[in-house]
Protein backbone atom coordinates (compact mmCIF):
# COMPACT_ATOMS: atom_id res chain seq x y z
CA UNK A 1 0.00 0.00 0.00
CA UNK A 2 1.13 3.31 -0.91
CA UNK A 3 0.44 6.16 1.42
CA UNK A 4 -0.25 9.82 0.17
CA UNK A 5 1.18 12.86 1.90
CA UNK A 6 -0.98 15.69 3.42
CA UNK A 7 0.56 18.27 0.41
CA UNK A 8 -0.44 15.71 -2.00
CA UNK A 9 -3.91 15.07 -0.87
CA UNK A 10 -4.72 18.64 -0.11
CA UNK A 11 -3.49 19.77 -3.67
CA UNK A 12 -6.29 17.17 -5.08
CA UNK A 13 -8.47 18.26 -3.03
CA UNK A 14 -8.33 21.68 -4.42
CA UNK A 15 -11.55 23.90 -3.48
CA UNK A 16 -13.28 21.11 -2.08
CA UNK A 17 -14.38 23.61 0.96
CA UNK A 18 -16.21 26.38 -0.83
CA UNK A 19 -19.36 24.96 -1.53
CA UNK A 20 -22.26 25.17 1.18
CA UNK A 21 -22.86 22.28 4.09
CA UNK A 22 -21.13 20.73 6.99
CA UNK A 23 -17.42 20.94 6.54
CA UNK A 24 -17.07 16.78 6.99
CA UNK A 25 -20.28 16.63 4.06
CA UNK A 26 -17.75 18.53 1.64
CA UNK A 27 -14.70 17.08 2.51
CA UNK A 28 -16.56 13.19 2.08
CA UNK A 29 -17.94 14.19 -1.20
CA UNK A 30 -14.59 15.26 -2.50
CA UNK A 31 -13.05 12.25 -1.13
CA UNK A 32 -15.58 10.26 -2.65
CA UNK A 33 -15.03 11.69 -6.41
CA UNK A 34 -11.62 11.28 -5.98
CA UNK A 35 -11.59 7.54 -5.20
CA UNK A 36 -14.46 7.25 -7.42
CA UNK A 37 -12.40 9.05 -10.41
CA UNK A 38 -9.34 6.39 -9.74
CA UNK A 39 -7.47 9.52 -8.31
CA UNK A 40 -6.65 7.60 -4.88
CA UNK A 41 -6.77 3.95 -6.12
CA UNK A 42 -7.24 0.92 -4.16
CA UNK A 43 -4.78 0.16 -1.05
CA UNK A 44 -3.93 4.43 -0.75
CA UNK A 45 -3.10 4.90 2.74
CA UNK A 46 -4.79 8.22 3.85
CA UNK A 47 -2.86 11.01 6.48
CA UNK A 48 -3.42 10.13 10.09
CA UNK A 49 -6.95 12.34 11.23
CA UNK A 50 -4.72 14.76 13.09
CA UNK A 51 -2.11 15.64 10.26
CA UNK A 52 -5.13 15.71 7.44
CA UNK A 53 -6.86 18.03 10.34
CA UNK A 54 -3.65 20.51 10.39
CA UNK A 55 -2.91 20.29 6.88
CA UNK A 56 -6.82 21.62 5.90
CA UNK A 57 -6.94 23.78 8.99
CA UNK A 58 -9.81 22.15 10.16
CA UNK A 59 -10.94 20.16 13.60
CA UNK A 60 -9.77 16.54 13.65
CA UNK A 61 -14.12 15.64 14.06
CA UNK A 62 -14.67 17.14 10.51
CA UNK A 63 -12.05 14.66 9.29
CA UNK A 64 -13.16 11.78 11.28
CA UNK A 65 -16.12 12.09 10.61
CA UNK A 66 -15.88 12.73 6.71
CA UNK A 67 -13.60 9.27 7.01
CA UNK A 68 -16.03 7.34 8.63
CA UNK A 69 -18.98 7.99 6.47
CA UNK A 70 -16.66 6.88 3.69
CA UNK A 71 -16.15 3.90 5.41
CA UNK A 72 -19.47 3.29 5.93
CA UNK A 73 -20.03 3.33 2.57
CA UNK A 74 -17.19 1.05 1.37
CA UNK A 75 -14.84 3.35 -0.23
CA UNK A 76 -12.36 3.41 2.81
CA UNK A 77 -10.96 1.13 5.75
CA UNK A 78 -9.85 2.10 8.94
CA UNK A 79 -8.46 0.22 11.41
CA UNK A 80 -6.91 1.64 14.93
CA UNK A 81 -2.89 1.14 14.73
CA UNK A 82 -3.40 0.77 10.98
CA UNK A 83 -4.15 3.65 9.83
CA UNK A 84 -7.09 4.65 6.75
CA UNK A 85 -6.97 3.22 3.67
CA UNK A 86 -8.86 3.19 0.39
CA UNK A 87 -10.81 -0.57 0.48
CA UNK A 88 -9.97 -2.67 -2.62
CA UNK A 89 -12.77 -2.38 -5.28
CA UNK A 90 -13.48 1.21 -3.40
CA UNK A 91 -11.46 3.15 -6.22
CA UNK A 92 -9.48 2.05 -9.74
CA UNK A 93 -7.03 0.05 -9.63
CA UNK A 94 -4.35 2.45 -10.71
CA UNK A 95 -4.26 6.36 -10.75
CA UNK A 96 -3.96 8.20 -13.57
CA UNK A 97 -1.62 10.75 -13.57
CA UNK A 98 -3.06 14.13 -12.58
CA UNK A 99 -1.47 17.30 -11.57
CA UNK A 100 -2.08 18.15 -7.47
CA UNK A 101 -0.15 21.46 -8.61
CA UNK A 102 -2.90 24.32 -6.64
CA UNK A 103 -2.34 26.55 -9.19
CA UNK A 104 -3.16 24.38 -11.57
CA UNK A 105 -6.32 22.71 -9.71
CA UNK A 106 -7.78 26.49 -8.57
CA UNK A 107 -7.66 26.85 -13.24
CA UNK A 108 -9.60 23.57 -13.55
CA UNK A 109 -12.09 23.94 -10.77
CA UNK A 110 -15.49 26.37 -12.35
CA UNK A 111 -15.63 29.80 -11.23
CA UNK A 112 -17.86 29.73 -7.98
CA UNK A 113 -17.89 33.14 -6.49
CA UNK A 114 -13.94 32.72 -5.21
CA UNK A 115 -11.64 35.19 -5.71
CA UNK A 116 -8.90 34.03 -7.78
CA UNK A 117 -5.51 34.66 -6.37
CA UNK A 118 -4.06 31.56 -6.68
CA UNK A 119 -3.33 32.47 -10.95
CA UNK A 120 -1.50 35.41 -12.01
CA UNK A 121 -1.97 36.92 -15.34
CA UNK A 122 -4.11 39.64 -17.11
CA UNK A 123 -7.55 39.67 -16.13
CA UNK A 124 -9.21 41.06 -19.04
CA UNK A 125 -8.64 41.11 -22.68
CA UNK A 126 -7.14 44.66 -23.99
CA UNK A 127 -9.17 46.89 -26.63
CA UNK A 128 -5.46 46.55 -28.67
CA UNK A 129 -6.17 42.58 -28.74
CA UNK A 130 -9.94 42.78 -29.52
CA UNK A 131 -9.21 45.18 -32.65
CA UNK A 132 -5.66 43.17 -33.89
CA UNK A 133 -8.48 39.96 -33.79
CA UNK A 134 -10.69 42.00 -36.06
CA UNK A 135 -8.07 42.78 -38.75
CA UNK A 136 -6.74 39.37 -38.50
CA UNK A 137 -10.03 37.72 -40.10
CA UNK A 138 -9.52 40.24 -42.98
CA UNK A 139 -5.53 39.21 -43.46
CA UNK A 140 -5.81 35.26 -43.23
CA UNK A 141 -7.20 33.56 -46.05
CA UNK A 142 -6.16 32.75 -49.62
CA UNK A 143 -4.47 30.19 -50.61
CA UNK A 144 -3.16 28.82 -46.93
CA UNK A 145 -4.03 25.49 -45.34
CA UNK A 146 -3.62 26.97 -41.78
CA UNK A 147 -1.08 24.40 -40.17
CA UNK A 148 1.95 25.51 -39.41
CA UNK A 149 3.77 23.79 -36.97
CA UNK A 150 6.87 25.99 -36.33
CA UNK A 151 4.76 29.16 -36.18
CA UNK A 152 3.29 31.20 -39.35
CA UNK A 153 6.18 32.99 -40.91
CA UNK A 154 5.02 36.75 -40.65
CA UNK A 155 5.11 35.88 -36.60
CA UNK A 156 8.28 34.10 -36.38
CA UNK A 157 9.87 36.77 -38.75
CA UNK A 158 8.72 39.66 -36.60
CA UNK A 159 9.90 37.87 -33.31
CA UNK A 160 13.20 37.16 -34.79
CA UNK A 161 13.12 41.19 -35.80
CA UNK A 162 12.43 41.76 -32.15
CA UNK A 163 15.34 39.87 -31.31
CA UNK A 164 17.48 41.81 -33.94
CA UNK A 165 16.47 44.99 -31.84
CA UNK A 166 17.61 43.81 -28.55
CA UNK A 167 20.92 43.04 -30.14
CA UNK A 168 20.73 39.49 -30.46
CA UNK A 169 21.36 38.60 -34.33
CA UNK A 170 18.31 35.75 -34.55
CA UNK A 171 16.60 34.46 -37.99
CA UNK A 172 13.11 33.29 -38.60
CA UNK A 173 14.46 29.53 -38.35
CA UNK A 174 15.41 30.01 -35.14
CA UNK A 175 11.97 30.75 -33.62
CA UNK A 176 9.57 28.12 -32.92
CA UNK A 177 5.99 29.62 -32.28
CA UNK A 178 3.84 27.45 -29.01
CA UNK A 179 0.61 27.81 -27.51
CA UNK A 180 2.29 29.93 -24.45
CA UNK A 181 5.10 29.74 -22.67
CA UNK A 182 3.66 26.65 -20.56
CA UNK A 183 3.83 24.22 -24.22
CA UNK A 184 7.24 25.58 -24.90
CA UNK A 185 8.83 24.56 -21.78
CA UNK A 186 6.88 21.33 -22.54
CA UNK A 187 8.07 20.82 -25.59
CA UNK A 188 11.77 21.49 -24.09
CA UNK A 189 11.35 19.20 -21.27
CA UNK A 190 10.45 16.28 -24.15
CA UNK A 191 13.40 16.97 -25.97
CA UNK A 192 15.71 17.41 -23.37
CA UNK A 193 15.04 15.79 -20.41
CA UNK A 194 14.58 11.98 -19.85
CA UNK A 195 13.71 10.03 -16.82
CA UNK A 196 15.96 10.37 -13.79
CA UNK A 197 17.83 13.04 -15.20
CA UNK A 198 18.65 15.95 -13.43
CA UNK A 199 16.88 19.35 -13.62
CA UNK A 200 18.90 22.38 -11.97
CA UNK A 201 16.33 24.87 -10.97
CA UNK A 202 16.25 28.22 -8.84
CA UNK A 203 14.35 28.23 -5.16
CA UNK A 204 11.45 29.04 -4.97
CA UNK A 205 10.65 28.85 -9.29
CA UNK A 206 7.52 28.56 -11.48
CA UNK A 207 5.19 25.75 -10.39
CA UNK A 208 4.19 24.38 -14.04
CA UNK A 209 8.25 24.24 -14.60
CA UNK A 210 8.44 21.83 -12.20
CA UNK A 211 5.31 19.96 -12.53
CA UNK A 212 6.84 19.31 -15.92
CA UNK A 213 10.02 18.16 -14.83
CA UNK A 214 8.27 15.97 -12.43
CA UNK A 215 5.90 14.47 -15.23
CA UNK A 216 8.75 13.12 -17.32
CA UNK A 217 10.67 11.60 -13.92
CA UNK A 218 13.25 13.71 -13.08
CA UNK A 219 15.11 14.30 -10.27
CA UNK A 220 14.55 18.29 -9.29
CA UNK A 221 17.60 19.74 -7.51
CA UNK A 222 17.30 23.39 -6.60
CA UNK A 223 20.21 25.83 -5.67
CA UNK A 224 20.50 29.60 -4.92
CA UNK A 225 23.74 29.68 -6.75
CA UNK A 226 23.03 27.96 -10.48
CA UNK A 227 26.41 28.52 -11.72
CA UNK A 228 28.33 27.48 -8.43
CA UNK A 229 26.29 24.15 -8.62
CA UNK A 230 27.31 24.13 -12.23
CA UNK A 231 30.77 23.41 -11.35
CA UNK A 232 29.71 20.25 -8.77
CA UNK A 233 27.00 18.60 -11.34
CA UNK A 234 26.05 18.08 -14.74
CA UNK A 235 22.49 18.03 -14.96
CA UNK A 236 20.55 17.79 -18.21
CA UNK A 237 18.81 21.17 -18.18
CA UNK A 238 19.07 24.88 -15.88
CA UNK A 239 16.18 26.18 -15.52
CA UNK A 240 15.87 29.77 -14.54
CA UNK A 241 13.80 32.87 -15.04
CA UNK A 242 16.53 35.76 -14.98
CA UNK A 243 13.88 38.49 -14.90
CA UNK A 244 11.45 38.79 -11.88
CA UNK A 245 11.15 35.58 -11.12
CA UNK A 246 7.68 33.89 -10.24
CA UNK A 247 6.96 34.55 -7.51
CA UNK A 248 9.97 36.62 -5.64
CA UNK A 249 10.01 39.44 -8.51
CA UNK A 250 13.58 39.85 -8.29
CA UNK A 251 16.31 39.28 -11.55
CA UNK A 252 19.83 38.16 -11.69
CA UNK A 253 22.24 41.24 -13.05
CA UNK A 254 23.57 40.56 -16.55
CA UNK A 255 26.91 39.92 -14.94
CA UNK A 256 25.23 36.54 -12.99
CA UNK A 257 23.17 36.02 -15.98
CA UNK A 258 26.45 35.87 -18.45
CA UNK A 259 28.03 33.50 -15.43
CA UNK A 260 25.42 31.50 -15.58
CA UNK A 261 25.98 30.97 -19.49
CA UNK A 262 29.71 30.32 -19.31
CA UNK A 263 29.02 27.84 -16.04
CA UNK A 264 26.41 25.92 -18.56
CA UNK A 265 28.78 25.06 -20.77
CA UNK A 266 26.94 22.58 -23.33
CA UNK A 267 24.52 21.73 -20.16
CA UNK A 268 21.29 23.37 -22.20
CA UNK A 269 20.26 26.65 -20.13
CA UNK A 270 16.47 27.32 -20.54
CA UNK A 271 15.93 31.20 -19.59
CA UNK A 272 12.22 31.72 -19.43
CA UNK A 273 11.59 35.84 -19.72
CA UNK A 274 7.93 35.09 -20.31
CA UNK A 275 7.97 37.96 -17.81
CA UNK A 276 11.20 39.65 -19.03
CA UNK A 277 9.11 43.26 -20.35
CA UNK A 278 7.31 43.22 -16.99
CA UNK A 279 9.67 45.83 -14.97
CA UNK A 280 7.55 48.36 -13.16
CA UNK A 281 10.22 50.68 -13.24
CA UNK A 282 9.47 51.38 -16.87
CA UNK A 283 12.74 50.42 -17.99
CA UNK A 284 13.44 48.53 -21.31
CA UNK A 285 13.85 45.09 -21.17
CA UNK A 286 17.83 43.63 -20.93
CA UNK A 287 18.87 41.89 -23.77
CA UNK A 288 18.76 37.90 -24.58
CA UNK A 289 21.76 36.20 -22.89
CA UNK A 290 23.76 34.55 -25.83
CA UNK A 291 23.90 30.93 -25.64
CA UNK A 292 20.81 30.31 -24.15
CA UNK A 293 17.93 29.10 -25.13
CA UNK A 294 14.62 31.51 -24.44
CA UNK A 295 11.08 30.70 -23.65
CA UNK A 296 8.79 34.29 -24.37
CA UNK A 297 5.07 34.85 -24.43
CA UNK A 298 3.20 37.96 -24.57
CA UNK A 299 0.68 36.27 -22.59
CA UNK A 300 1.41 38.13 -19.40
CA UNK A 301 1.84 41.28 -21.44
CA UNK A 302 -1.51 41.67 -22.98
CA UNK A 303 -3.75 38.86 -21.73
CA UNK A 304 -3.64 35.39 -20.65
CA UNK A 305 -6.43 33.73 -23.57
CA UNK A 306 -3.89 35.31 -26.29
CA UNK A 307 -2.11 31.83 -25.93
CA UNK A 308 1.05 32.75 -27.95
CA UNK A 309 4.63 31.76 -26.90
CA UNK A 310 7.85 31.26 -28.61
CA UNK A 311 11.06 29.24 -28.09
CA UNK A 312 14.54 30.92 -29.48
CA UNK A 313 17.57 28.24 -30.10
CA UNK A 314 19.67 27.40 -33.06
CA UNK A 315 17.55 26.10 -35.88
CA UNK A 316 18.44 22.07 -35.35
CA UNK A 317 16.85 22.35 -31.77
CA UNK A 318 14.00 24.63 -33.18
CA UNK A 319 13.42 21.58 -36.04
CA UNK A 320 13.41 19.46 -33.41
CA UNK A 321 10.48 20.86 -31.45
CA UNK A 322 8.59 21.18 -34.57
CA UNK A 323 8.43 17.77 -35.30
CA UNK A 324 6.89 17.21 -31.61
CA UNK A 325 4.95 20.54 -31.80
CA UNK A 326 3.36 19.14 -35.06
CA UNK A 327 1.97 15.59 -33.39
CA UNK A 328 0.04 17.46 -30.68
CA UNK A 329 -1.62 20.03 -32.46
CA UNK A 330 -0.52 20.78 -36.00
CA UNK A 331 0.32 24.44 -34.53
CA UNK A 332 -0.94 27.25 -33.00
CA UNK A 333 -4.18 29.04 -33.45
CA UNK A 334 -2.93 31.24 -36.77
CA UNK A 335 -5.23 34.47 -35.56
CA UNK A 336 -4.06 34.68 -32.43
CA UNK A 337 -0.58 34.61 -34.38
CA UNK A 338 -1.50 37.07 -37.32
CA UNK A 339 -2.81 39.69 -34.44
CA UNK A 340 0.47 38.96 -32.91
CA UNK A 341 1.81 40.55 -35.84
CA UNK A 342 -0.11 43.54 -35.52
CA UNK A 343 0.84 44.22 -31.98
CA UNK A 344 4.47 43.66 -31.62
CA UNK A 345 4.14 46.04 -34.41
CA UNK A 346 3.68 48.78 -31.83
CA UNK A 347 4.75 46.72 -28.56
CA UNK A 348 6.21 50.05 -27.09
CA UNK A 349 3.00 51.30 -26.33
CA UNK A 350 1.18 47.97 -25.35
CA UNK A 351 3.67 47.23 -22.81
CA UNK A 352 3.86 50.47 -21.40
CA UNK A 353 0.16 50.41 -20.58
CA UNK A 354 0.48 46.97 -19.04
CA UNK A 355 3.42 48.47 -17.02
CA UNK A 356 1.20 51.38 -15.83
CA UNK A 357 -1.38 49.11 -14.89
CA UNK A 358 0.56 46.85 -12.85
CA UNK A 359 2.05 49.46 -11.07
CA UNK A 360 -0.88 50.84 -9.66
CA UNK A 361 -2.16 47.39 -8.82
CA UNK A 362 1.68 46.57 -7.22
CA UNK A 363 1.18 49.81 -4.80
CA UNK A 364 -2.32 49.44 -3.87
CA UNK A 365 -2.00 45.59 -3.01
CA UNK A 366 1.35 46.55 -0.89
CA UNK A 367 -0.64 49.52 0.66
CA UNK A 368 -3.34 47.24 1.96
CA UNK A 369 -1.47 44.77 3.22
CA UNK A 370 0.54 46.80 5.39
CA UNK A 371 -2.87 48.51 6.73
CA UNK A 372 -4.54 45.31 7.08
CA UNK A 373 -2.11 42.50 7.69
CA UNK A 374 1.01 44.70 9.22
CA UNK A 375 2.82 41.00 10.59
CA UNK A 376 2.94 39.54 6.71
CA UNK A 377 6.37 40.69 5.65
CA UNK A 378 7.47 40.87 1.88
CA UNK A 379 9.67 43.10 0.07
CA UNK A 380 8.04 45.36 -2.92
CA UNK A 381 8.50 43.57 -6.39
CA UNK A 382 11.26 45.01 -8.71
CA UNK A 383 8.98 43.63 -11.72
CA UNK A 384 6.42 41.01 -12.99
CA UNK A 385 3.53 40.37 -11.16
CA UNK A 386 3.47 38.78 -7.93
CA UNK A 387 4.16 39.45 -4.36
CA UNK A 388 6.03 37.01 -2.45
CA UNK A 389 4.74 37.10 0.97
CA UNK A 390 6.42 35.72 4.42
CA UNK A 391 3.30 34.84 7.41
CA UNK A 392 5.38 34.52 10.28
CA UNK A 393 5.37 31.15 12.42
CA UNK A 394 2.53 30.13 10.21
CA UNK A 395 2.03 27.23 7.80
CA UNK A 396 1.08 28.88 3.88
CA UNK A 397 -0.94 25.49 3.31
CA UNK A 398 -3.03 25.22 6.33
CA UNK A 399 -3.73 29.27 6.11
CA UNK A 400 -4.69 28.32 2.44
CA UNK A 401 -7.20 26.12 3.37
CA UNK A 402 -9.15 29.02 5.90
CA UNK A 403 -8.59 31.82 2.98
CA UNK A 404 -10.47 29.74 0.49
CA UNK A 405 -13.53 28.94 3.29
CA UNK A 406 -13.73 33.00 3.50
CA UNK A 407 -13.52 33.02 -0.38
CA UNK A 408 -10.31 33.67 -1.64
CA UNK A 409 -7.99 30.86 -3.33
CA UNK A 410 -4.01 31.87 -2.75
CA UNK A 411 -1.06 29.65 -3.95
CA UNK A 412 1.00 28.45 -0.91
CA UNK A 413 4.72 28.34 -1.38
CA UNK A 414 5.78 24.88 -0.84
CA UNK A 415 3.91 24.07 -3.93
CA UNK A 416 6.68 26.75 -5.69
CA UNK A 417 10.05 25.71 -3.73
CA UNK A 418 10.98 21.78 -4.27
CA UNK A 419 13.44 22.46 -1.19
CA UNK A 420 10.84 22.93 1.09
CA UNK A 421 11.84 26.24 2.63
CA UNK A 422 8.73 27.67 1.44
CA UNK A 423 6.25 26.49 3.77
CA UNK A 424 5.38 30.03 5.65
CA UNK A 425 4.98 31.78 2.17
CA UNK A 426 2.52 32.99 -0.17
CA UNK A 427 2.40 34.16 -3.62
CA UNK A 428 -0.12 37.00 -4.11
CA UNK A 429 -0.87 38.41 -7.51
CA UNK A 430 -0.97 41.92 -8.11
CA UNK A 431 -3.29 41.46 -11.62
CA UNK A 432 -6.62 42.50 -10.80
CA UNK A 433 -7.97 45.74 -10.24
CA UNK A 434 -7.91 47.66 -6.93
CA UNK A 435 -11.50 47.35 -6.13
CA UNK A 436 -10.70 43.12 -6.41
CA UNK A 437 -7.48 43.59 -4.28
CA UNK A 438 -9.20 45.75 -1.93
CA UNK A 439 -11.87 42.90 -1.64
CA UNK A 440 -9.61 40.30 -1.62
CA UNK A 441 -6.88 41.48 1.13
CA UNK A 442 -9.79 42.45 3.64
CA UNK A 443 -10.95 38.21 3.10
CA UNK A 444 -7.21 37.33 3.85
CA UNK A 445 -7.32 39.49 7.08
CA UNK A 446 -10.98 38.34 8.44
CA UNK A 447 -9.11 34.31 7.33
CA UNK A 448 -5.71 35.06 8.95
CA UNK A 449 -7.32 36.20 12.30
CA UNK A 450 -9.90 32.85 11.97
CA UNK A 451 -6.54 31.08 11.61
CA UNK A 452 -4.53 32.70 14.25
CA UNK A 453 -7.30 31.85 16.57
CA UNK A 454 -7.83 28.18 15.47
CA UNK A 455 -3.84 27.75 15.55
CA UNK A 456 -3.66 28.21 19.42
CA UNK A 457 -6.17 24.84 19.89
CA UNK A 458 -4.15 23.04 16.94
CA UNK A 459 -1.90 20.28 18.45
CA UNK A 460 1.52 21.08 16.97
CA UNK A 461 2.68 17.25 16.68
CA UNK A 462 0.46 15.32 14.74
CA UNK A 463 -1.21 11.84 16.12
CA UNK A 464 -0.34 8.75 14.70
CA UNK A 465 -3.55 7.48 15.37
CA UNK A 466 -6.54 6.98 12.89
Amino acid sequence: MKPISVDDLAGRLGRWSAGRGSLYLLLAARLRELIDEGLLPSGTVLPPDRALAAGLAVGRTTVIAAYDLLRQEGRLTRRRGSGTWVSPGGGAAAAREETANPMFVNLLEPPDGVLQFACAGPLEAPRRLVEAHRRALDLVGGADLGYHPSGHPALRAALAARYRELGVPTTAGEILVTTGAQQALALLTRALVRPGDEVLVEAPTYPGALDLFREVGAVVRADDDLAGALARRRPALVYAMPAFRNPTGTSLSPLARARLARSAGDVPLVFDEALAELDLTGAPAAPPTPGAITVGSLSKVVWGGLRVGWVRADAALVARLARFKAVHDLGSAVLDQVAAVELLADFAAVRAERVEALRRQHDHLCARLRAELPEWEFTPAEGGQTLWVRLPGADAASYAQVALRHGVAVLPGGSLDPTGRSADRLRLPFTAEPPVIGAAVAALATAWRVFAAESTRRPLVPSLSV
